[in-house]
């Protein structure tokens, strides 16, 4: 199993609106950058990742499941853009924020903290861990 982190701003898609799917999920749509897109299509089903919330929040806030591997993104006809679907896991107990993730030494190489505009990501197995014990979050 691989690890990834998806961001949206809170009022595009919010952890909320992702519970609200269930198990059927929703796709990750709307992506129109390259590397992101590539990520996705790494993907497989079962795979997790963390729910970032961008802009005001700034924070991981939840866990998905990949429920669906890449497949042309519906929101679109450019043949370039696929996405996959995400279904909710479980909410963090404890956000972790943004500068929590960049205090942390241990983290001082995430994508996120590199390069915070990418918007699917993908997470280390150490960051995982690392992360999900900052939340208070059961990793697995």
């Amino acid at each position: 199993m691989a690890f990834w982190l998806f961001k949206s701003e809170t009022s595009t898609w919010s952890w909320d609106q992702q519970v609200a799917k269930g198990d059927v999920g929703e796709e990750w749509d709307g992506v129109r950058n390259y590397q992101a897109r590539n990520f996705m299509r790494q993907m497989a089903v079962g795979d997790w990742g963390f729910f970032y919330h961008s802009q005001k929040d700034k924070a991981i806030v939840g866990i998905v499941e990949v429920c669906a591997e890449a497949h042309p993104d519906s929101t679109t006809d450019d043949e370039r853009w696929e996405c996959v679907d995400i279904k909710a896991i479980r909410p963090f107990t404890t956000a972790v924020t943004l500068d929590q993730i960049k205090a942390d030494e241990r983290l001082s190489d995430m994508v996120l903290v590199r390069n915070s505009r990418l918007s699917v990501q993908p997470v280390s197995d150490a960051e995982w861990m690392i992360i999900c014990g900052i939340g208070q979050t059961q990793a697995g």
